[in-house]
């Protein structure tokens, strides 16, 4: 009994060693790896070094153990339930490799196609797809990484067997149990494929104004304009009509209505408003015009039209342009504000009655 405690002991402490001297090799690797990163421009190997830091650790542990297990004083069935442990670990170590490597892709994306640029159609459309290709990642990886570990276990193999050999029988029990959450799923890899929307477009859905925040496998997240948010199923976006107002380009036309008296002249106001465009920041230069689009019998109704790069611009455009020019109005033509007319009819009184 002592020589087993002994020799348990002593076992213990070799892994224990092991696995430290693992950590400080690891620890060593990564911290040169860094220097190097740092010395250079490119951002991938400071993406590479940071998704893999965590996944190389496992493996630098497992690979220590898998050389030191021989010479452990333990018995064969202690080595064979150690082995499969390190086997279960470096299942899960693989799949977190896959996960580690979808988060590096998408992180990868980000870097090259920034979305914080004023024209960043081009990053939205490879973001959306980038998102939900991550999505779809993580779950495979989970899902093999079970399945691979049911088969270590000899009692529950044929399960493991069963989930990787009749993925499409499960498919259909889990579609008849689920259908619209798997419809979603479907949806949401058709949207991601179409791209009726993305990351960041200016959307009006259900009557709301908002950017498209978020788009999962079954969902879409719509931040609108007062910091709500909307959350919609993805299927939405593919059976029912909405306004994407960023599909092809984030430029868009803004519109202000004026109303007023048939004694305005229409040329100083033309003329004010090329000048208040001018002097706007949120103009982008492009078009702008000034007509008269309709006449009632009150008022006639004027159409200021001009151009921002996004929508934002476009609102804040079409408040300022409303506001300075019915100041000019009010200064240059106060007596050509709408007006209500009215006829009175002279009546004579007379005594005895109307006449």
């Amino acid at each position: 009994m002592e020589i087993i405690n002994k020799n348990l002991l002593y076992g213990i402490g070799v892994l224990v060693i092991s696995i430290i001297a693992a950590i400080v090799l690891h620890t060593i690797l990564y911290f040169l790896l860094k220097k190097i990163t740092l010395k250079t421009k490119s951002k991938t190997d400071d993406l590479i070094v940071k998704y893999s830091r965590g996944p190389a650790l496992v493996i630098f542990i497992i690979g220590i153990l898998l050389l030191v297990i021989p010479f452990v004083p333990f018995s064969e069935e202690v080595k064979t339930v150690f082995r499969h442990i390190v086997v279960l670990i470096l299942i899960c170590d693989i799949a977190w490799l896959f996960i580690a490597g979808a988060y590096f892709l998408e992180k990868l994306i980000l870097t090259r196609y920034p979305m914080d640029t004023p024209d960043n159609l081009k990053a939205r459309k490879i973001y959306t797809q980038v998102v939900v290709l991550k999505r779809i990642i993580i779950v495979i990886s989970i899902f093999f990484a079970f399945s691979l570990s049911l088969l270590t276990f000899p009692k529950v193999k044929q399960i493991g067997m069963s989930l990787l050999a009749s993925a499409g029988v499960v498919g259909v029990i889990l579609g008849i149990a689920a259908q619209k959450t798997l419809a979603n799923i479907i949806a949401g890899i058709q949207l991601a494929i179409t791209q009726p929307i993305r990351i960041d477009d200016v959307v009006i859905v259900e009557g709301e104004w908002g950017r498209i925040e978020e788009i999962t496998l079954t969902y879409v997240v719509v931040r609108v304009w007062d910091k709500r948010r909307l959350i919609v199923p993805v299927n939405y976006f593919l059976e029912r009509p909405f306004q994407n107002w960023t599909r092809v380009s984030a430029d868009l036309l803004a519109t202000v209505y004026i109303y007023a008296d048939y004694h305005l002249p229409v040329d100083p106001v033309r003329k004010a408003l090329y000048e208040i465009l001018k002097e706007s920041n949120n103009w982008d230069g492009k078009v702008w015009g000034l007509q008269v689009t309709d006449l009632t019998d009150k008022t006639m109704e004027l159409r200021a039209l001009m151009s921002a790069s996004d929508s934002s611009k476009a609102w804040d455009l079409r408040c300022e342009v409303r506001e300075k020019l019915i100041n000019f109005i009010q200064k240059q033509f106060p007596h050509c504000l709408p007006k209500i007319r009215a006829e009175l009819e002279n009546k004579k009184i007379i005594k005895g009655g109307n006449v």
